[in-house]
């Protein structure tokens, strides 16, 4: 015999009033035990509330951007052989349970805690680079999470074919489409990046010009550029470090080892900084795994160094940055450079970086977003220090401050972290006294 039963929001943490992002379901579907019902939304993870028992949906009971919590009212489920069902003349989902997270609750009322699928946070840029459709593919046999995480990736979900259990998409043939789709050559056909062709201009016609052939370096460096803009969500943290008493410390110790050719600049501090701020944070320390479901984490601390040459930038890498003092960074820093100016870079003294510092202080500027080296997840960009008034908690006295520029892989570190980071990194160039800790 049929019985209609209340289906109410199970055990969710210590969340509340947490927002519900999608109903899988309306009045007249049946449904299968463990199947969505709906998706809520906390900070930065999904949750997927499946059905405790298979039956027919009665009458659901809130809307798109409600906000409940433990024991809030869902919908009404008829369980029962009898159960009748209407089927709906325009139904948003697909019939079955494909998108069904494994077992969670027996029963609703009386449940254990649902399983939180964390998902990237919502990059700031929405363009969808990808091609038509409409995002989210409402009909795709995909969990709110994977369905989440194509939208960050501008995916149209219904273009892809799952490999999962009853053609459920993974978020392994996300991935797989965005690499096929990267492949694609561009404004070509199919399911690639709809970017528009670059028009073809006959410059000339507008006045004289000179064509010159691009240099190798940025022929190469453009091309792994414009990969790692387009597949990591980048985010930038600026943040100012006082470095008034950093400075006169460089300047002492250029005159004690000036006689012996080596030149202390600040990119040294900024190395030997940077390492402390790697142990202390070691996720920045770290890549992702070629699946992108594991991290590396990196027992070393190598840093690559930007820097400019003629014909464009190299990488050259500091090994074992944290084992090393302020003066041998120098001088190692001054021996690297002279090489990259003179093309004898070797590529072995290019490779195994866990993080890069690109400074621009000598040449200008107040803030910049550089680019993550991947497989890198982080890069730390400096511009030029300037003196600032600073208030010191009785009055504004004049303080020499350096910007700073953490760009990272949001898949990676969450703005929290990222904020950490820059703040304990600007402590240690106000007080380099810490570095002993």
């Amino acid at each position: 015999m049929a019985t209609i039963e209340q289906i109410l929001v199970p055990d969710i943490g210590n969340f509340k009033d947490v927002a519900v992002i999608e109903i899988a379901v309306q009045a007249g579907d049946r449904v299968e035990a463990e199947q969505p019902l709906i998706a809520l939304e906390t900070d930065k993870a999904t949750v997927d509330v499946p059905a405790p028992f298979a039956g027919v949906v009665k009458e659901v009971k809130i809307k798109v951007g409600d906000k409940v919590s433990q024991g809030s009212l869902i919908l009404l489920l008829e369980s029962g052989e009898a159960a009748s069902v209407q089927i709906p003349p325009s139904p948003p989902f697909a019939k079955g349970g494909a998108d069904a997270v494994p077992a969670m609750l027996p029963s609703a009322p009386a449940a254990q805690p649902i399983p939180i699928v964390q998902a990237p946070a919502p990059a700031a840029h929405a363009t969808p680079p990808f091609a038509k459709g409409g995002l989210g593919g409402i009909s795709a046999h995909a969990s709110p999470a994977i369905r989440r995480f194509a939208r960050e990736l501008g995916v149209d979900v219904a273009q892809i074919k799952g490999s999962g259990e009853k053609g459920r998409v993974t978020k392994d043939d996300v991935q797989n489409f965005v690499k096929q789709a990267l492949a694609q050559p561009r404004g070509g056909a199919g399911g690639g990046l709809q970017i528009a062709e670059m028009p073809v201009i006959d410059f000339a016609q507008f006045g004289a010009i000179e064509t010159v052939p691009l240099a190798r370096i940025k022929k190469l460096s453009g091309a792994n550029l414009h990969r790692n803009w387009v597949t990591i969500p980048h985010v930038t943290q600026f943040d100012e470090a006082d470095i008034g008493e950093m400075e006169a410390f460089r300047k002492q110790l250029n005159e004690e080892h000036g006689k012996q050719g080596i030149k202390v600049t600040p990119l040294a501090f900024l190395l030997k900084a940077s390492a402390a701020a790697l142990q202390q944070f070691p996720e920045f320390n770290a890549s992702l795994d070629a699946s992108g479901e594991n991290l590396v984490l990196k027992k070393y601390i190598h840093i690559g160094v930007a820097v400019d040459t003629p014909d464009g930038l190299v990488v050259p890498v500091i090994r074992d940055a944290d084992c090393k003092g302020i003066v041998q960074l120098a001088k190692e820093l001054g021996e690297v450079s002279a090489k990259a100016r003179e093309k004898k870079l070797s590529a072995a003294d290019m490779q195994g970086g866990c993080f890069t510092i690109s400074s621009l202080g000598g040449i200008g500027g107040t803030a910049f977003t550089p680019i993550v080296n991947a497989p890198e997840v982080a890069i730390l960009g400096v511009s030029r220090a300037a003196m600032k008034p600073v208030w010191n908690g009785s009055e504004f006295t004049p303080r020499l401050m350096l910007p700073l520029s953490l760009s990272y892989d949001h898949r990676v570190v969450d703005g929290a972290a990222g904020a950490r980071f820059t703040t304990y990194l600007a402590q240690v160039l106000a007080d380099i006294r810490r570095l002993a800790l």
